[in-house]
């Protein structure tokens, strides 16, 4: 029996370069040069290769090429409300001021 108890990083969505394969959850084989979306949201799973995943879930995924990827992430992060103060897709999050030394 596999469990994937392991400690996860705090994200929802992320557009990464694509693997060539996935197994037992890590990266084989190198990356291709397209990229893709895995959004948690949608109950992708990071650790799951390509052909792994629904056909729904291969629709969000991609492959993209690099410009198109920003592109059809920004566009899917639309569709998730962010928490309440949370910062939007293509907008820095509110911080504190920074000013540069004179």
């Amino acid at each position: 029996m596999t469990t994937r108890n392991k400690p996860r990083l705090d994200w929802t969505m992320v557009l990464r370069r694509r693997p060539v394969r996935i197994v037992d959850g890590r990266a084989e084989g190198g990356y291709t040069d397209e990229f893709e979306i895995v959004c948690g949201d949608c109950g992708d799973d990071p650790e799951l290769d390509y052909r792994e995943v629904s056909p729904e879930l291969r629709r969000i995924r991609g492959p993209y090429p690099m410009a198109a990827g920003v592109t059809a992430y920004l566009r899917h992060a639309r569709q998730h409300p962010g928490p309440a103060g949370g910062h939007q897709p293509g907008r820095r999050p509110k911080g504190p001021e920074i000013k540069e030394a004179p």
